[in-house]
């Protein structure tokens, strides 16, 4: 794929959606933190739903501690994998709280220091909390890479890093939400709605449907 193509699929991204955000409903750097440390391998929607009912009662590291987990797993008993998640976010907590005086860091390194944060979250919470230059690859970024040819990869690593280098530098900021939502709703993952697609025609995937 080359550059000029490229910039004409970010230009019709961008033109579709100004001003594009995650589907995860936070308020804080702190909430967004938990929230995406919560969707691992769960939907948005799902945590949406539990965050509407922990958030207003514990949307704090002090106050989350307080709950302890399993006063934080009787909030989150809905999203997959729970359990795990009620444990890490408790530590998580603990840790922002002696190590950050509360506050969530704005460093990769420290970020992913905290228990439950891997490269995606860390990435997740630097573009869309602090408006750092930030791809965090998930399934449907992995998809779109690699279906349109933007940018091919074995792996997510080497899609994020193909991705940073590729993607023209006026859209870095935002491409990882354009990519997100275009995989989750057009780009889909067994059939994809080519029809319905604005980059249809730009796309080098080669088993294109039709309705």
């Amino acid at each position: 794929m080359n550059k000029q193509k490229r910039h004409e699929i970010f230009s019709r991204l961008r033109a579709e959606n100004p001003n594009p955000v995650t589907e995860l409903e936070y308020s804080s750097p702190f909430e967004l933190l938990i929230a995406v440390l919560f969707s691992a391998q769960a939907t948005d929607v799902s945590v949406n739903k539990a965050t509407r009912k922990l958030f207003p009662v514990a949307n704090t590291p002090e106050t989350m501690l307080a709950l302890g987990v399993d006063g934080l797993k009787s909030y989150i008993k809905t999203i997959g994998l729970f359990n795990a998640k009620a444990e890490n976010a408790i530590k998580t907590c603990q840790l922002l709280i002696e190590k950050h005086n509360s506050v969530v860091p704005e460093t990769r390194e420290e970020l992913e220091a905290l228990p439950g944060v891997g490269r995606k979250t860390a990435n997740v919470v630097l573009n869309t909390a602090f408006r750092q230059v930030a791809m965090a690859v998930d399934t449907h970024i992995f998809r779109f890479g690699n279906r349109t040819k933007v940018a091919p990869g074995k792996n997510v690593l080497e899609v994020e890093m193909k991705l940073l280098k590729f993607v023209p530098k006026e859209f870095l900021l935002d491409a990882h939400h354009w990519m997100i939502l275009h995989g989750r709703y057009i780009c889909v993952a067994r059939k994809p709605k080519c029809d319905a697609c604005i980059i249809e025609d730009l796309c080098e995937f080669k088993d294109k449907t039709s309705s």
